[in-house]
């Protein structure tokens, strides 16, 4: 049981810090090209600001402007007119939007299980121990404290790790999900 929970606490912590350092870098990024995005814009310099776009790695805001002017202009070149053009950027920008959020939210399935289960494998871990303490009495015929007293204390021991894994497994979820939502917005 105690296996099973260091497991899930070093997982937990994998993707925490895995999505942390996603969301820092790509918040640098996508600052840094907004910066350099926005004279483009105003200029209406598209063709620059779709290469600047294609040129910015680990900026998920300038993967969605790519996406959305590469496809405004190729329908333009196309022939459509830019009423039809922005509507299938809108449509590709929303799209984009999709996969970017399952690739911001990846792995905190892991996280929001082990937060929910950890708890509950520290009380299966206890229940093991208690009935090993009984089996001790079956076995020594005797039913003092000094036969099971050690036992159940060291029980007891795993339902508190399995909450010292889900507690801040738990906050960590909640504050990654929270910045993910203000970062997708």
């Amino acid at each position: 049981v105690v296996v099973v929970l260091t497991l899930q606490a070093v997982a937990s912590l994998a993707v925490a810090v895995d999505r942390l350092i996603l969301l820092v870098r790509s918040q640098a990024a996508s600052r840094a090209f907004a910066h350099g995005a926005a004279p483009l814009l105003e200029k209406g310099d598209f063709a620059a600001l779709l290469d600047q776009a294609a040129r910015a790695k680990g900026s998920h805001l300038a993967a969605l402007m790519y996406t959305g002017l590469k496809v405004y202009l190729d329908r333009v070149d196309a022939g459509d007119d830019a009423e039809r053009a922005a509507d299938l950027a809108r449509r590709a920008i929303e799209r984009k939007g999709e996969s970017t959020s399952d690739e911001l939210n990846r792995g905190l399935n892991v996280l929001a299980s082990t937060g929910s289960t950890a708890p509950f494998v520290g009380l299966l871990g206890t229940v093991l121990g208690i009935i090993n303490a009984f089996q001790m009495i079956a076995a020594s015929g005797s039913g003092g404290i000094g036969t099971i007293g050690a036992a159940i204390g060291e029980a007891l021991i795993v339902t508190g790790y399995g909450l010292c894994v889900a507690i801040p497994t738990v906050l960590d979820f909640n504050w990654i999900s929270g910045r993910i939502s203000r970062f997708e917005m």
